[in-house]
């Protein structure tokens, strides 16, 4: 069975630090690429930033570029979302998402492209 998990959301001030994972399993076949992506009431899901396992590169949105970092950890089947400097428009509902197709990096952070997804998580920065 297919899972994917994130934790670590929670209630943060502004210029804060926050730092979300998402932990995988359940999966029989090699996959390629792992996202993340937010959803802020009334507004569409958008992509902050996405890692392939396969050379760990990555790809931000202009939005959180040079404020977010991801990474991974593939013997603990575990991806982290670093987030400094943290906004008030940063505010959202995160969700971690896999991908088993290859994309190049920089064309991979789009939400249809990701066959799973996991249940998401509110990140909260207080003003």
């Amino acid at each position: 069975q297919v899972q994917v998990v994130e934790s670590g959301g929670g209630l943060v001030q502004h210029g804060g630090s926050l730092t979300l994972s998402c932990v995988t399993s359940g999966f029989t076949l090699d996959y390629h690429t792992i996202g993340w992506f937010r959803q802020a009431p009334g507004k569409e899901r958008e992509g902050v930033g996405c890692i392939s396992l396969v050379d760990e590169s990555t790809y931000y949105s202009d939005s959180v570029k040079g404020r977010f970092t991801i990474s991974s950890d593939n013997a603990k089947n575990t991806v982290y979302l670093q987030m400094d400097s943290l906004k008030p428009e940063d505010t959202a509902v995160y969700y971690c998402a896999v991908t088993r197709w290859y994309y190049p990096i920089n064309k991979a952070l789009v939400p249809k492209k990701y066959e799973y997804w996991g249940q998401g998580i509110q990140v909260t920065v207080s003003s």
